[in-house]
């Protein structure tokens, strides 16, 4: 019989582990479950014997990966997957998935959520800004950068958008209008919201060279990961610049941006899939994956 193991140390939703349990029952395969553990040990032992696992932003380090002789298929329930060591599923024919675009709206909507809390100078009662006719830059425009300018349109935004991976048809069939470059996006918006992945291209790509080109007043907006900002640098660049702003979901390593009092804010948690429909959509999307990958051999969404 095939196993799935849904490994989570912040568990999904009881409705997402009950439908994931009804998809992967109903193909006759058994379900078994690893939440909230509190060591990778853990983890490593209930691999074991595993034929497909879901995680969410859990470790899937190579000796999580060596120790699951028997695994066929992991899926990320989520967008990211820097989380998973690619190279250690390959080498082991280990097919690694993501669920993209499952919690695309939900980011979106923490976004805008951040950039409003941020004009409004957190709701501390003084006169703030309004979003209406402000120019916003999209840096990447996959599920997530078109769900946030479809969200910031609502708002009366302008939305630009700039990824390499898009023709100027396809983005603006998206409801933005391209541009051709990274220093060109932010030299353009006031805002800038972030969706690229951590890559070994990206990661510290976001410095003090490419920020210091946005307008006055600049706010810079990141649901991303915390690895595309060279933070040494922006945290440079604030010093300099008294008008710049900051606000992330993904907490800083160092306090070094704790002095920007008014001009910087994170979430205490990284919190953008965090809704109870991203949380059913992303585990349900992997579940789905799942059977498709063992009974028809489907690699769509495969990442390594």
């Amino acid at each position: 019989m095939i196993k799935v193991l849904i490994a989570t140390d912040k568990p999904f939703a009881p409705v997402a582990v009950k439908g994931i349990r009804e998809i992967v029952e109903a193909q006759g395969y058994e379900l078994v479950l690893l939440e909230k553990y509190t060591s990778q040990a853990e983890l490593i032992a209930a691999v074991s014997d595993v034929d497909a696992m879901i995680i969410r932003s859990d470790k899937a380090t190579k000796e999580v990966i060596e120790a699951a002789k028997k695994l066929k298929v992991i899926v990320r329930a989520g967008a990211g997957y820097d989380n998973i060591d690619l190279a250690a599923c390959t080498a082991r024919d280990v097919v690694a998935m993501n669920t993209p675009g499952q919690n695309a709206n939900a980011v979106a909507e923490l976004a805008l959520g951040l950039m409003v809390y941020m004009a409004r100078n957190f709701y501390n009662g003084k006169s703030g800004s309004e979003l209406k006719g402000k120019k916003l830059g999209v840096h990447a425009y996959g599920n997530v950068g078109q769900n946030v300018g479809r969200v910031a349109r609502g708002f009366g935004m302008e939305v630009y958008a700039f990824d390499p991976y898009m023709t100027d048809d396809q983005i603006r069939l998206a409801g933005a209008t391209p541009l051709h470059s990274v220093e060109e996006l932010y030299a353009t918006c006031q805002y800038v919201s972030l969706h690229i992945p951590a890559t070994a291209e990206t990661k510290r790509s976001i410095n003090r060279d490419l920020l210091q080109r946005m307008p006055p007043d600049a706010v810079l907006v990141n649901t991303a990961r915390k690895e595309v900002i060279d933070e040494e640098g922006l945290a440079q660049l604030m010093e300099e610049r008294l008008d710049f702003k900051y606000i992330t979901d993904i907490a800083p390593d160092s306090d070094r941006f704790a002095k920007f009092e008014g001009r910087f804010y994170a979430t205490p948690k990284k919190m953008g899939a965090q809704t109870e429909e991203a949380n059913v959509n992303a585990g349900l999307a992997a579940a789905r994956q799942i059977v498709n990958f063992i009974e028809k051999g489907d690699k769509r969404f495969k990442v390594n």
